[in-house]
């Protein structure tokens, strides 16, 4: 037996005894039943989280993203990284209101926690138009990604001994790029001269960016009033959380005024569902603007209401009243300025 056929013969052994080590340790937290580190719904919701995990699919999406260029310059220099997040399928229904929605369900879908969902929706007013927090994903997304292909690029450099990283301008581009390697690398041991700080570096990048395209935002509603069950999806039943009725944020908080304007001069039909269905809620429907044209229109009738005379006093001014000729004193007030004018006439002297 040559050397080399012993080396390889020891690779070998040293392979099997790291693929050996890593299932015995995975096998500690589950492997290979459990999936890895996955989220799935908290305690707090009110069906069983362990029971519904069990029987759900895992959605993978691939990262790096597919590449689907739409001209001649991104099909030069690549179009930009865009997450695959899950869709919401929105529907109208008497039953299960207007703003009602479902999607599939899966393992490893992540949710905002309650109290973040709330201060989104109460505070930052991101309540159905969530067009701004979509677009802070797909920012975000391709930050992860581009830095992601940028340590890549670095790590290819380095095998390229022809190429000096530290000349102008590459010196730059590395600059970007090693300082958080370098804090990597101060954290993570190096096995065998193999240093695990950019592997672990890439995975940790690539686990975040993949977080976004199963991150799901579910205004107007929060996350725990969502709903598992069954429904028809591209021609196939698959497990879906339905969010529908009326949103627990508009009990406990004014609905938006935006949504009631929308409701008043647009969707009637909206409007006069959610007055009958929620008529014995103490609930506001109608816009701020109508409710305080209302109250001006009413306020004469309170302040009269409020000032309530005695009996005689109302007596006494109906018996005024009754007196009270118009006539008479229009011609008193006549007369009256025609004896001043021609006493003004009398004193003028020519």
């Amino acid at each position: 037996m040559t050397i080399r056929e012993r080396l390889l013969e020891l690779r070998e052994e040293f392979f099997n005894f790291v693929a050996f080590s890593f299932q015995k340790l995975a096998g500690i937290f589950g492997f290979p039943d459990n999936p890895g580190m996955l989220l799935t719904p908290l305690k707090r919701y009110y069906w069983n989280p362990k029971s519904l995990a069990e029987n759900l699919p895992i959605r993978t999406v691939r990262f790096p993203p597919d590449t689907h260029p739409q001209n001649y310059i991104e099909i030069l220099i690549g179009d930009s990284p865009k997450p695959s997040p899950i869709p919401r399928i929105f529907y109208e229904s008497n039953t299960d209101g207007f703003y009602s929605f479902y999607m599939e369900n899966y393992k490893n879908i992540i949710f905002l926690p309650n109290w973040l969902s709330e201060f989104l929706q109460v505070q930052c007013n991101f309540c159905l138009d969530i067009s701004f927090l979509e677009v802070c994903r797909e920012v975000v997304f391709a930050i992860l990604v581009t830095y992601y292909y940028m340590i890549s690029f670095r790590i290819f450099i380095a095998w390229l001994i022809s190429i000096n990283p530290y000349t102008f301008p590459i010196a730059y581009f590395i600059a970007f790029v090693d300082w958080i390697e370098e804090y990597a690398i101060g954290l993570m041991p190096v096995v065998g001269g193999i240093g695990l700080a950019t592997p672990l570096l890439l995975t940790l990048i690539g686990k975040a960016a993949d977080s976004l395209n199963h991150l799901v935002f579910t205004m107007p509603f929060l996350p725990s009033e969502g709903v598992p069950g069954k429904a028809i999806v591209n021609g196939d039943v698959k497990d879906v959380l339905i969010f529908k009725y009326l949103p627990i944020l508009w009990y406990k908080y004014p609905i938006p005024n935006e949504i009631r304007e929308f409701w008043y001069n647009e969707r009637m039909d909206i409007l006069n569902y959610m007055q009958e269905a929620y008529k014995n809620v103490d609930i506001q429907f109608l816009p701020d603007r109508v409710i305080n044209e209302s109250n001006l229109l009413d306020f004469p009738l309170k302040q009269i209401s409020l000032n309530v005379f005695s009996t005689e006093q109302l007596t006494s001014n109906l018996i005024i009243s009754s007196q009270f000729d118009p006539v008479q004193e229009i011609t008193h007030s006549l007369t009256q300025q025609f004896e001043s004018y021609i006493s003004f006439l009398s004193n003028l002297s020519f």
